[in-house]
């Protein structure tokens, strides 16, 4: 079976310079190129994210770099993976933005791979695996 990833928003941001640059040779595509039998999901965190950086959300890059991906919502089981991983990071004084956060809780109420630049964050969340690229 192959992998099921889930992406942040580092990486969508990358694809889109990079596909700006035309480099079908960065990182960003490199792994994708890597993984084309992987089923690739987005956490609704990580697209609201991304389409922040478009005033016109019908702009063709960002519909391009979206359809790419399946998109998670946020569902009440993601959203208690939410409360436990902030009670955790918080009591531990190493909290992330919320934004991460619901990120890391969709990939674990998954059972995903996060694939993201920012592994630092990422890595203080029990449980959760992680790899950059």
């Amino acid at each position: 079976m192959a992998d099921a990833l889930i992406f942040d928003t580092t990486f969508l941001i990358d694809v889109q310079r990079e596909r700006a640059r035309q480099d079908g040779s960065g990182p960003a595509h490199r792994f994708l190129q890597g993984h084309a039998d992987a089923s690739m999901q987005l956490p609704v965190t990580a697209l609201g994210e991304f389409a922040e950086g478009f005033a016109d959300h019908s702009h063709p890059v960002l519909r391009a770099t979206v359809a790419l991906f399946e998109v998670l919502a946020v569902d009440a089981e993601t959203a208690l993976r939410y409360a436990e991983v902030t009670r955790y990071l918080r009591e531990q004084g190493r909290l992330p933005g919320a934004n991460d956060l619901w990120i890391a809780a969709t990939a674990l109420r998954h059972g995903r791979t996060l694939v993201t630049r920012n592994a630092a964050d990422f890595r203080r969340v029990p449980g959760l695996t992680v790899v950059t690229y």
